[in-house]
């Protein structure tokens, strides 16, 4: 049977990752846990945060998963450490990733960031993007609002853009050329986040670097999937299915058109 890499995160935004996966290495298969009964993790505590995450990636081991994806910055910028340290298999992140893709776009070396109160907190970008190029300054702001309109399915419209349009106004004076979108959900908002900062400013995210450090490490552990059958993704959530299963469809309707994929959409409450 074909081992899996498994995808998890707080809800739907980890289909970002999910979606550039499926498109760099069409051949893997995908099992994806979005914990969208318990989300946003940006309000909550490290220590819940923590024991979401290990509650999880538990439930994931079972599938004999050939690597980890924690596709949640929140998670990550908590988790990743621990989590990697009690795993037999590799664990992936997503912040190093997106940092390493700032430095390389941006002209002036001016970052903003973007996230959720956890990861802002946490610091963990600034960190990231310090370790990589001390010189580079970095303006950071919470955007809890952003998940919240993504796991309602809300993308676009003038609702939407006039509450992106408010959040982000702290970092509008500011010469910034490159934006990370600090948190996997807000890729979902990408053209109205776009449409305020304007074309002058660069988005970043994590999605596409985080696919291509997946495929390296695996290339390098020689367990890149060699099949050429289609390979059978599941996706769990733990909360409502019905909204998971369209916003889910919606999102990777390109990926499905080229791909035939089996869906498995299981309803999982967790204590």
């Amino acid at each position: 049977m074909q081992q899996a890499i498994a995808i998890l995160d707080s809800g739907v935004g980890g289909l970002t990752v999910v979606k550039e996966v499926m498109r760099q290495l069409p051949r893997e298969k995908i099992i994806y846990f979005g914990d969208t009964a318990r989300t946003p993790y940006g309000p909550r505590s490290a220590e819940e945060v923590l024991l979401f995450t290990r509650q999880i990636v538990n439930y994931l081991l079972q599938y004999n998963p050939k690597m980890i994806v924690i596709a949640c910055n929140t998670a990550t910028a908590v988790a990743l450490q621990e989590i990697q340290a009690s795993v037999s298999i590799p664990v992936v992140g997503v912040i190093q990733p997106g940092a390493r893709t700032a430095i390389k776009t941006t002209r002036n070396g001016v970052v903003g960031v973007i996230g959720t109160e956890g990861t802002i907190q946490s610091g963990a970008y600034a960190q990231a993007l310090k370790e990589i190029s001390p010189q580079t300054k970095v303006l950071s702001l919470a955007c809890p609002t952003f998940v919240t309109m993504v796991e309602q399915g809300l993308f676009s419209g003038e609702e939407v853009r006039s509450e992106i349009a408010l959040a982000l106004e702290p970092l509008q004076t500011h010469p910034m050329d490159c934006l990370i979108l600090g948190c996997t959900h807000y890729p979902f908002l990408a053209e109205s986040i776009g449409e305020v900062m304007g074309p002058s400013v660069s988005l970043i995210s994590s999605a596409d670097e985080t696919a291509r450090e997946i495929s390296t490490i695996l290339s390098h552990s020689g367990q890149l999937a060699r099949t050429i059958d289609h390979p059978i993704h599941q996706f769990f959530c733990s909360g409502d299915p019905k909204l998971f299963r369209i916003i889910t469809q919606n999102w990777l309707r390109e990926q499905i058109h080229v791909t035939p994929i089996v869906w498995q959409i299981t309803h999982l409450f967790m204590t």
